[in-house]
């Protein structure tokens, strides 16, 4: 199934929680994302039945394998785009802002090709 960009953002905001916090349910989600309770709740809804998260008894958020694959796709496109613009002198904000937006729509290639170079002009 492919993804669209709203999932992608719901993986990725599962994951950014998780990395914080033991238990993240959809209503950090929602708040973190700025979407209301029955948004986020059909957004749950859809991801667990396509298989990219799960919940238990309590409504704990889990990512599934397919879920934390393209979380943390996600997750490092966004903190390499945003790198490599503030890098060129964006703003730190604006840099982190248009990085959620080009996450989502830049193809493999183009993105490999900025993580070579990001990491060369490092010295990694």
């Amino acid at each position: 199934m492919s993804l669209r960009e709203s999932g992608q953002m719901y993986l990725e905001t599962i994951y950014v929680l998780s990395k914080s916090r033991p238990t993240v349910r959809a209503i950090d989600v929602g708040e973190r994302l700025g979407y209301s309770k029955p948004s986020v709740s059909r957004a749950m809804s859809i991801l667990k039945k396509n298989g990219y998260v799960t919940s238990d008894g309590e409504g704990a958020l889990t990512l599934t394998d397919a879920g934390r694959e393209v979380a943390e796709t996600m997750y490092t496109r966004h903190t390499v785009l945003a790198r490599m613009l503030t890098a060129i002198g964006v703003d730190e904000s604006i840099a982190a802002e248009d990085a959620c937006r080009i996450e989502h729509v830049i193809s493999e290639e183009t993105f490999s090709a900025i993580k070579r170079h990001m990491n060369w002009a490092e010295g990694k």
